[in-house]
């Protein structure tokens, strides 16, 4: 696990050289109609058939470090209860983590890190598309942050309850 963390934190650092600061000022009602326009291209899906569903796998890891200070697990938890569980009501996983990245300029950044973990029906993907990118960019906003890493698993997650 820990290397998982570690390779995609490492991705976490290009993303960050990449992301420019203006975006983060962009307005989220705007952002969550032009994200509701897009098209999203997927795969064909062979379903389960009997109590076994196939679901999509969507995992975000939030960074704790920000320019003046932390976010606290009591600032994480009020973003949690306030902009997430509305979003995905029907259930949620988030892990406490340590996690690390290397900034453009060598850098290494140490922080403690959440990481969310939703599983939704591959038949509301671009629904859930539109929730997930609204959550980062206001995270992104509220907690000054550069970037939040975003993991897709391409495999359908098989299910049952």
């Amino acid at each position: 696990m820990r290397f998982r963390i570690t390779r995609s934190l490492s991705v976490l650092a290009l993303a960050l050289a990449l992301t420019p600061a203006a975006s983060l000022a962009a307005d989220t009602a705007a952002i969550e109609r032009q994200l509701e326009q897009q098209e999203v291209v997927q795969r064909p899906i062979m379903r389960a058939r009997g109590s076994v569903f196939d679901f999509a796998r969507t995992e975000l890891y939030f960074g704790t470090a920000k320019p003046d200070g932390v976010v606290t697990p009591e600032d994480f938890k009020d973003f949690l209860d306030r902009e997430i569980t509305p979003r995905f009501p029907d259930g949620l996983t988030v892990l406490s983590g340590y996690g690390q990245f290397q900034l453009s300029d060598g850098t290494i950044i140490v922080e403690d890190a959440y990481v969310l973990i939703l599983l939704y029906p591959v038949e509301r993907t671009k629904q859930s598309n539109t929730r997930i990118e609204t959550i980062r960019r206001l995270y992104r906003l509220e907690f000054q942050q550069q970037s939040l890493l975003r993991v897709d698993d391409p495999t359908p997650a098989r299910v049952s309850f």
